[in-house]
This record gives C-alpha cells, structure tokens and sequence, in this order.
C-alpha cells in the first residue's frame, strides 16, 4: 500500500494541501491539482491509482472529471467530496461509477477506511475477472445462477457494484434469492474477508430490534443482564445486510440514518460513541416508493440506501433458468443428504416449465429437497415431487367441516383470523410459508396469532376454524 498513488483534485489551497499532507502521512504517494482539468492531464501523465476530487471547481467540476475518467479503459478509484447535502449529486455520481464519496468537512477516520478498501480492491479486480470467466462458461455468479438476459443484467451490476462501498437496497418478490445477491456483493468486494452479518428486521419484536442492530450496555433496560455487541459490531470492516427493511420501526430507522451518515452509533445505556466501518446492504419484497408512501420506510433513509438498486426477478419471468437451476440445486441438495440423484426426468421438467413458481427460487429449493430425500433411484420421477405439486398455494376442502365460513353479522377481524388459522394448517404451521401466501410479513403473522393466543401452539381444526357463526 506505501506506495500507492493518490490524487488530489481541489481547488482551495489550504485543503488541497492539508489533504496531501494527511494522506501521504498515512504512507501514500501523492500529487495535488487545481481543477479538473489539470486532474485530467495528471492522471494521464502520472497514473494514480486512485483520485480525490472536490464535487464544485471552475473550468473542470468534480463530475465531469468523472466522466471523462470513465469514458477511458484506465482502472483507478474515483472519491468524490461532496458539500453536506448534496446527497443527489453523490448518488448520481455512484451510478457514474464512483468508488465512494464523503462529506465535507472531511472526516479522517472515514477518509483513511475509504482509502484503505480502495487500495485493497486491485487483488480483488484479478479474482473478479477470474469470476467474470466462470460466469460466460457456466452461468454462475458465486451462489447464483442463471444464464438468462435478465440474470446476466443482474450479474452485470453486480460485478459493478461489489468492489465499491455503496450501499445497495434490493427488491423483489419473497423468494428470488436476495440475500443471496447480498452475499455475492460481500464475496466479490474488499470485505470479503471480514465478517457479513444478516439480520432479518421482519423476525424480531419492535422492543428488541434497537439491541439487536446496536447493542445495549448491562442494565440498559430490564433484562440487560449483560453487555451486548449489535449487528454492527459483528460486522466491523464488513458487511451487514438488514433485510426486509421496511419492517423496521420508524424510529430505528431515524437511528439507522445517523449511524449511516456519521459513522458512529451509541449502544442503548452508553454516554459514548463507538465508530463503525460496515458497508450496509438493504433488501425488501415490498415497492419501495409504495413503502415511503405509506409511511413504512422513511424518504431520507430510502435515499441513502438506494444509492444502488438490484431487482431480482420472479423465477417466472426467467423460466429458462430452471433447467440450470435445477441440475445445481440437486447438486446442492445430494451434498447435503449424502444422496446420488444424478437429474430430473423430461417428465418433471415438463411439470416445472408449466408451474408459475409462486414461491420462486426458495419453492423450487424446497420441492428439490424433498424430492431427492425420497427419491429411490437416480432420477426424480413426477411421484417423487410433494402430492400437491402444481396445485394452487392453498386448496381449502370443500367440505362444510373443513371450510371458512364466514355467515352474515361475522366481524372483519373474526373473518382474518379464520383466514390466518387455515392457512396455517395447510401449511403445517410453517409460519413462515403461510405469512407468504397471506401477503403479510412474518413479524405480522406472529403478532396476530400472540393476539390470537396460539403463539407457537400446533394448529388443528380444534382452534376455532371452520365454526359458521
């Protein structure tokens, strides 16, 4: 790193040569210029491998630099200082292809970390053309696959996006394989070798989730028994997916944008602050902009977050993916239950090219799984797939002692709760499966049956389903 170039494009002298000075003391080479244009010729001449250039300059600004720089095959990371508010600019910038920005004043803690992953990203640019081999011979991208248009399109930004620190909020329906994309981004990044850290905002109660991403001090609140490190700390110089972000209360998320912006959270008890280095990933099934409309996700935090969008498709919309998807999965799937099933028959692939996939890439997973655990030869036969298959999601008996009956003078709530209460004996008490065919999240579901009082209880015809009031 001692000898990595650094570049400084500024046209006020006093922080053009402050920025040097610090720079170079953290053992850098580097070479200040006035504007963009005397940036553009030192980067042609000189060759630095990364650049720091004000946003505002005369002749030359920030941003046309940029462009300029990413018209030309020249690999270096572009910084971008950007006035406090100009969070627009910064994002536009990003989507040009910019490895970072900060605000100014400059902050140097956050400086040197930018700095440091920047330089380390050169070992990672080799590994990433070595990825980007494997994926024109096999379709794949870490633990994705897919050798469809729209799955190469999701490829393609994501090998844009994973050497910078951006943060990135993916959307999509359950099921499409978002945490996976998370984790592709953290594999391909100069992270990738630092801790990644998921947590799902839907599956924790609104009294805890404050502890969970911050942490708390001994005695903090009743229970604090002892002193607990947040996701955050978990995930110093690496990564931290919150997933499902749109269930997070209003008030964390408040708390969330600070620590985004400052760098610095403050365990619940604690007088001080801690300084973080987390790169933070975002995903939702929910349309964001409908979430900030209906006031679930704050403006501002949609903003900082959606500084990058991925959108995975459903698996219906790239259903010549199932093929590959298929071979890979009972790959996966005979690892994990010491089988041998060596494919699927045309028969079944007939059956998963007709199916609509309503749960995606996680159904397909799961009808794969059963199938190889009972399958008793090598290849999966239409009988080896789950009795239902290609039913719709919940087929409700038709008899009078098994249905939903709701009679005239039956309360709303009365109605949800049958509704809730069969669903969830179709599927077993998979909560999990039933919050997706309800179209509800998870931490709904739970609240709703602890309203009901059949938290956690096996459900059966005997809870109250099926009476005709």
């Amino acid at each position: 790193m001692g000898l990595e170039k650094v570049l400084i494009v500024e046209d006020e002298e006093h922080e053009r040569s402050g920025l040097a000075e610090l720079i170079s003391a953290w053992g850098y080479r580097t070479e200040t210029a006035r504007d963009g244009v005397e940036g553009l010729e030192e980067i042609q001449s000189w060759g630095p491998g990364i650049v720091v250039a004000d946003l505002k300059m005369p002749r030359m600004d920030g941003m046309e630099l940029l462009e300029r720089v990413s018209q030309t095959p020249r690999e270096l990371s572009f910084i971008l200082l950007t006035a406090q508010g100009s969070i627009d600019a910064a994002v536009a910038a990003m989507k040009l292809g910019a490895y970072d920005f900060i605000e100014k004043p400059v902050n140097p803690t956050r400086l040197r970390n930018i700095l440091q992953n920047a330089a380390r990203q050169r070992g990672t640019d080799r590994e990433l053309e070595a990825t980007r081999r494997l994926l024109r011979d096999s379709g794949q991208l870490g633990s994705l696959v897919g050798s469809s248009r729209k799955m190469q399109e999701i490829f393609h930004l994501i090998e844009l996006v994973a050497p910078s620190t951006a943060s990135v909020l993916i959307t999509g329906e359950s099921g499409t394989g978002k945490e996976l994309v998370a984790r592709t981004i953290h594999e391909l990044s100069p992270r990738k070798n630092r801790p990644f850290v998921a947590i799902n905002c839907a599956a924790i109660p609104e009294t805890l989730i404050e502890s969970e991403i911050f942490g708390h001090e001994k005695g903090a609140f009743t229970g604090a028994l002892e002193r607990r490190t947040g996701c955050f700390e978990l995930a110093e110089s690496g990564t931290l997916l919150l997933d499902e972000i749109g269930e997070m209360p209003v008030g964390t998320q408040a708390k969330l944008l600070r620590v985004l912006e400052d760098r610095k959270l403050r365990r619940l008890g604690s007088k001080s602050e801690t300084t973080v280095d987390v790169r933070v990933l975002a995903a939702t099934n929910k349309v964001p902009e409908e979430a900030v409309a209906r006031g679930l996700l704050r403006n501002d935090l949609y903003y900082r977050l959606n500084v990058f969008n991925i959108n995975m498709p459903p698996l219906r919309d790239h259903k010549e993916d199932v093929p590959n998807l298929t071979h890979t999965l009972i790959k996966e799937m005979n690892a994990k239950h010491q089988r041998n099933v060596r494919t699927a028959s045309d028969s079944v692939m007939q059956l998963f090219e007709a199916f609509s996939w309503p749960g995606n890439v996680r159904e397909l997973r799961n009808t794969l799984e059963r199938a190889v655990i009972v399958c008793d030869s090598s290849v999966i036969e239409p009988r080896h797939l789950p009795p239902a298959f290609g039913s719709s999601p919940v087929r409700f008996p038709a008899s009078e002692a098994d249905g939903i009956h709701v009679g005239v003078g039956t309360t709303v709530d009365e109605a949800e709760r049958q509704l809730i209460l069969k669903t969830l004996e179709s599927t077993h008490n998979n909560k999990t499966r039933a919050a997706e065919i309800l179209g509800i999240s998870l931490k709904t579901l739970h609240n709703k049956l602890k309203e009901y009082g059949t938290q956690g209880q096996p459900i059966t015809s005997g809870a109250g389903i099926g009476r005709e009031l």
